[in-house]
């Protein structure tokens, strides 16, 4: 399939390097599978679509080529971040939820990737549930394995993740030792630290949000697929630490999520903070207005305290 789509990627590439003027030289697109993407399936009508707002990707979707963006700051203390962008996992809200948040860490010394996942498809993937999970697997190893171009500590490498992409960000640090493809090396794929803003966090009925669990699950998911893809209920010792971020008054991701992944993680005595705003709704990003354009400044401090970054 990778050789099907390939004057598209190269296409999109340009198309991205173009219109986001704020990239600088040192920034680079990398393709995450160098070789065929884990149980792919081929299908010439299935093809990414980009979205723009004032020439700028604003959402992508029908991702058939994840990559990472790097984003290298002027002064890196070592620290990295995977951001995985949100959007009900029926698009990525990449430039909100991805470049701008990278800008932002990168004025803290730490080297953000954006990671543009693959989104649950029958059309492209022989189990839709993987797909993502692999892509964030492989972005976690594919950043250990290369820590020492970027000057990482391969100990503080985090996984950011908005929405649905918070959902994949939770999955990732509950389920990083799952099989999901053939790897060649002993590299872990599981994140030092994880930061989970507004987050899908359960599949369980009264808290889901239906788009995200129909699009990954299906319409009529089996108890254990639900189960599984509960973030909460697969916490434990070993889970990462965490920073948790919500609105009361989310309409659309129930903040129920985030508190259930806290007290779980409360419960098996691993780190944790979490923060739950008065106002701001949902996909609220950096921050807007109220309250909740605090939560930047308070994420920052959870990092330095914790010594991810100096």
């Amino acid at each position: 399939m990778k050789n099907k789509h390939i004057n598209n990627f190269i296409k999109a590439i340009l198309i991205f390097m173009g219109s986001i003027g704020c990239l600088h030289a040192q920034n680079e697109v990398i393709e995450l599978w160098k070789d065929t993407i884990p149980d792919s399936i081929e299908s010439l009508d299935y093809q990414e679509t980009y979205d723009y707002e004032n020439k700028i990707i604003n959402r992508i979707s029908k991702v058939t080529t994840p990559t990472l963006t790097a984003f290298i700051p002027d002064n890196p203390h070592g620290a990295a971040i995977v951001i995985c962008p949100g959007g009900g996992y029926a698009f990525l809200s990449i430039n909100k939820e991805g470049y701008k948040v990278a800008e932002w860490l990168n004025t803290l010394g730490i080297t953000a990737f954006v990671l543009k996942y693959r989104l649950p498809s029958d059309d492209i993937m022989k189990d839709k549930t993987k797909g993502p999970l692999q892509d964030a697997q492989e972005a976690i190893r594919f950043i250990r394995r290369n820590a020492q171009k970027w000057q990482l500590n391969t100990e503080k490498i985090g996984i950011m993740g908005f929405s649905a992409g918070g959902h994949l960000a939770a999955t990732l640090s509950t389920h990083y030792k799952d099989e999901v493809y053939p790897v060649s090396d002993t590299i872990s794929a599981k994140p030092n630290f994880s930061v989970l803003v507004y987050s899908v966090i359960s599949m369980e009925d009264n808290i889901a949000h239906k788009g995200s669990r129909n699009r990954l699950l299906g319409t009529n998911p089996s108890k254990s697929l639900i189960e599984k893809f509960s973030n909460e209920k697969h916490i434990n010792s070993l889970t990462p630490p965490a920073f948790l971020v919500h609105a009361s008054n989310d309409k659309g991701v129930p903040v129920e999520n985030s508190l259930a992944y806290y007290l779980a993680l409360k419960n098996s005595n691993v780190s944790a903070e979490l923060h739950i705003y008065q106002d701001g709704n949902h996909g609220f990003g950096l921050g807007t207005k109220g309250t909740n354009q605090y939560w930047t400044q308070q994420c920052e401090r959870w990092l330095r305290i914790n010594k991810y970054i100096n």
